[in-house]
């Protein structure tokens, strides 16, 4: 099977035409970021902002549209809104002088909220990966549904999505009206995740404001209905797309993951230091493969070190919120879609996660502030 090319995929998005505008959005230059790598396919249609809710089905016709080409094993298009309207008279392409960027829109329009049925939306993070952030994250989770809460769980990282492994979960999810993505469910949990979207070995190929538009349609295009809690499992790292993810979803808080070692320390200060940047709530920090107990004759070994991360958050001045051990169990659980909480309930492993679910819960429900403004630079 001959791979597909650029000039195909644009030669069949042609076809497409925008509804308002009555030409195909080629033409148009609304197809930006075209990814073609090995079969998969990614792009950007940039819109109006204030078109963007209603052109669902513009986007579905693009993708049916490059599906329909030999070679294609898959693709993705997702909706920005990356450039000012043009003025009157402008043309279809807008005129010069025109400076991309995002929130062009005038100063009466105020963000549309994302995610408004979500009471507190909490970010798990890591300065880098490896260190067991996404096991954390969806534990976490659990424990907080085990403690009768209604809990989401939102998968940010694009580029290595792993929570529908780790949840269980496989399809795609509904979209009944056309309109909104109904997320899938997995242990009592809401879940909406990149991975169900695209195959688990598809690479996703995507510049930085393509990642972002993808989150916010995770956030604003699901219905999530009303939660106590979402958790959202962070990309590793503290490039733009988690500064900006920082800045643009009202989180009520973040919690750090690391391992005990100095240079897994380093990086969670990092991860620390942006979240206080823009004034986001550290809830504090949690300290993962904390110690290996031998389980024929309980030694406990320090692998990684032990008391690292207690330690650096007393010199930052956040709360140590817990540590969870170096176990296979942990492992594989997780690896095979029966997380320990939900699995294991009555293991001290789970009650290890539990506990620290129960500590953000309490930080959240008598902090008595106000939640952060969704802030747009």
């Amino acid at each position: 099977m001959a791979a597909v090319t650029e000039e195909q995929v644009l030669e069949a998005l042609k076809g497409v035409s925008d509804p308002d505008k009555g030409a195909d959005i080629v033409s148009l230059g609304m197809v930006s970021g075209l990814v073609v790598k090995d079969g998969n396919v990614g792009f950007s249609i940039e819109v109006d902002p204030e078109r963007g809710p209603q052109l669902e089905p513009l986007r579905k016709a693009a993708e049916a549209a490059v599906d329909n080409l030999s070679g294609v094993l898959s693709v993705t298009a997702v909706l920005t809104a990356e450039r000012e309207a043009p003025s009157s008279g402008g043309g279809p392409g807008g005129g010069q002088g025109q400076q991309p960027g995002p929130q062009q829109a005038g100063p009466q329009q105020a963000p549309q909220p994302l995610a408004p049925g979500v009471k507190n939306i909490v970010a798990v993070a890591s300065g880098k990966g490896g260190v067991g952030k996404s096991t954390t994250a969806i534990n976490l989770a659990l424990g907080l549904a085990a403690a009768g809460l209604r809990v989401g769980m939102l998968d940010a990282d694009i580029y290595g999505p792993s929570q529908p492994r780790m949840m269980g979960v496989s399809g795609r999810p509904d979209s009944p009206d056309g309109e909104k993505l109904e997320p899938m469910v997995g242990h009592g949990i809401k879940v909406m995740s990149m991975g169900f979207l695209v195959a688990e070995d598809t690479p996703m190929i995507w510049r930085g404001p393509m990642v972002m538009s993808a989150l916010q349609q995770m956030l604003k295009d699901v219905n999530w209905g009303e939660l106590d809690i979402m958790i959202v499992d962070m990309p590793p790292g503290t490039g733009d797309a988690q500064l900006t993810m920082a800045q643009q979803v009202p989180l009520a808080g973040a919690v750090i993951v690391s391992t005990p070692q100095d240079i897994a320390l380093l990086d969670a200060r990092k991860g620390l230091n942006m979240f206080r940047k823009v004034d986001v709530s550290v809830l504090g920090i949690i300290e993962n493969m904390s110690y290996f107990k031998c389980p024929s004759c309980g030694h406990e070994s320090h692998i990684f070190g032990h008391g690292g991360a207690r330690e650096e958050a007393e010199r930052l001045g956040v709360e140590f919120l817990g540590e969870i051990p170096l176990h296979i169990d942990i492992r594989t659980t997780s690896d095979g879609g029966q997380p320990i909480v939900a699995s294991q309930p009555s293991s001290d492993h789970a009650e290890a996660f539990r506990g620290i679910s129960d500590r953000i819960w309490s930080k959240l429900s008598t902090a008595g502030r106000a939640m952060p403004e969704i802030v747009i630079e």
